[in-house]
């Protein structure tokens, strides 16, 4: 993940590597440090082209980094990118006047104009 400007080819993996929910895990295990595969292996009970199929999916997105060690593999969390990822999901919950300065399609024109903010005083 090199650069996580809102366009769907850098948001794709990323979301796609979060929407699963034994990827999740795997990412809560990492936040520990690295591990190897057969440490995550053994905590999933799955099978090794499973587990793969998983990490490439982590890996591809820039979540996680892999380094070889003999014969398995070890897996840790990249930081920074989950920085990229947390300033990616802020820009889906920013507020409907500061969605205007980031709108993804801003300059195609197309986003309803934003609603003014009744706030809680109306109840």
């Amino acid at each position: 993940m090199t650069d996580l400007e809102p366009n769907n080819n850098a948001c794709v993996p990323v979301l796609k590597a979060l929407a699963d929910e034994t990827r999740l895990s795997i990412l809560h295990m990492l936040q520990d440090g690295e591990l190897c595969a057969c440490k995550i292996q053994e905590r999933f009970d799955i099978s090794q082209p499973t587990l793969s199929y998983h990490m490439k999916i982590l890996t591809q997105s820039g979540l996680v980094k892999s380094r070889k060690d003999g014969l398995w593999m070890q897996y840790s969390l990249i930081a920074e990118n989950f920085c990229e990822t947390r300033d990616l999901l802020a820009r889906f919950s920013s507020s409907s006047t500061a969605r205007k300065s980031i709108c993804l399609c801003a300059d195609q024109k197309v986003c309803p104009p934003a609603e003014p903010d009744m706030g809680s005083s109306n109840r």
